[in-house]
């Protein structure tokens, strides 16, 4: 059994595009690379080479040693050594292949080795006192060739150095500027961690393709749209009539907004349902649920936000007036503030638990269906 134990050497340029072949041709190339450049990793990589053969000699196989060098950088270089590795391959015919490398950059010639001979092993040798400084090095390359890496780091970094003196200058106050270029870093750094930057890019095609295919959720969208704006609206104006506490502030806001919040959620969720129920699909259960369990936020929501305003007196108690139904009459009388809260939570509950039961009632029959169709 022979095996090839090849150095391979992307950069150099060892016999004008040949293969250096043979114990002898390897050790007159260390002396001649060891005195024209001694601190050159090349020479521990060839040494290595020869120390690889002499492992495998001494387990009674053939050890075929050889150097191929690329010449230089790039598909040039990378074809050079593919053609060295025929011309072994093809003059020797090894069994298989041991690849001994001196630094990352020529362990990407691997792959051209292994897709012509069987590879066994990948020996890397590694100068110790360099070894830190040459993976940085390369790290640091690979970053450098990454446009995408480069546009998201280093663009942010360079204009955030560009404006601090121009802050500097227009703030006169180191804080300020600081803080300034902090909330942008800020900004940019949510905007690229939740995605923001993938939906805006991916918002034009879909609402295309919402237009061409006539869903409702398209409509059902720019409604919940408008009447969240509706809502926030309604709750600014409530707010701004009113001079309290932030916490009451907050409350009246809340107490203003929520129908109208929730009642938008429900429109743009039910759009989304009757789409799914067109598209002939099994609709999932997250769907079927969605109606439901905004409503029954929407109340449990308004019941506590309604809670804090009466106890707080800002918004008057529930009055049922006087009521006869034939011979049935009713007093009139005030429900209380805990009475309030409950009604709203019982409900918010009774709509969710319906919600569920409805899922599951619409889950069952299309799985009878599916299981006994038609005949």
């Amino acid at each position: 059994m022979s095996t090839l134990v090849v150095c391979v050497d992307r950069r150099g340029d060892l016999a004008d595009g040949e293969p250096v072949v043979g114990r002898d041709a390897i050790e007159s190339l260390v002396m001649d690379i060891g005195v024209e450049d001694p601190e050159t990793s090349r020479v521990n990589s060839f040494l290595e080479t020869l120390r690889v053969a002499d492992d495998i000699e001494a387990e009674g196989d053939e050890a075929i040693v050889a150097v191929v060098s690329g010449g230089g950088d790039g598909v040039d270089a990378d074809r050079a050594v593919a053609r060295q590795t025929d011309r072994l391959v093809e003059e020797y015919g090894p069994d298989s292949a041991v690849v001994v490398t001196d630094s990352a950059e020529d362990e990407r010639l691997v792959p051209i080795v292994e897709s012509r001979i069987r590879v066994d092993a990948v020996d890397r040798v590694v100068v110790r006192q360099s070894h830190d400084i040459e993976s940085t090095y390369y790290v640091l390359k690979q970053f450098l060739a990454d446009e995408e890496l480069r546009a998201t780091v280093l663009v942010p970094i360079g204009a955030a150095l560009l404006a601090f003196p121009v802050l500097l200058l227009l703030a006169d106050s180191l804080t300020v500027a600081v803080s300034a270029i902090a909330a942008v870093i800020g900004v940019f750094l949510l905007y690229k961690g939740l995605g923001v930057d993938d939906w805006l890019a991916a918002l034009p095609g879909a609402v295309r393709d919402a237009f061409y295919s006539g869903q409702v959720s398209l409509v059902t969208y720019v409604v919940g749209a408008g009447l969240a704006m509706v809502g926030v609206f309604a709750g600014a104006i409530d707010v701004s009539n009113t001079a309290a506490s932030p916490v009451i502030l907050g409350m009246r806001f809340v107490f203003a907004a929520v129908p109208w919040l929730a009642l938008a959620a429900l429109t743009a969720s039910t759009g989304r349902l009757i789409d799914e129920f067109l598209a002939e699909e099994q609709v999932p259960n997250a769907f079927l649920n969605l109606p439901f369990g905004v409503v029954a936020v929407g109340l449990v929501v308004r019941g506590f936000s309604a809670y804090f305003l009466e106890r707080a007196g800002e918004i008057p108690s529930v009055m049922v007036p006087a009521t006869e139904l034939g011979p049935v009459s009713v007093e009139g009388f005030t429900v209380t503030v805990w009475t309030r809260l409950a009604v709203y939570v019982l409900l918010g509950i009774a709509i969710s638990l319906g919600g569920v039961r409805f899922t599951s009632y619409i889950t069952t029959e299309e799985s009878v269906e599916e299981e006994f169709p038609e005949s």
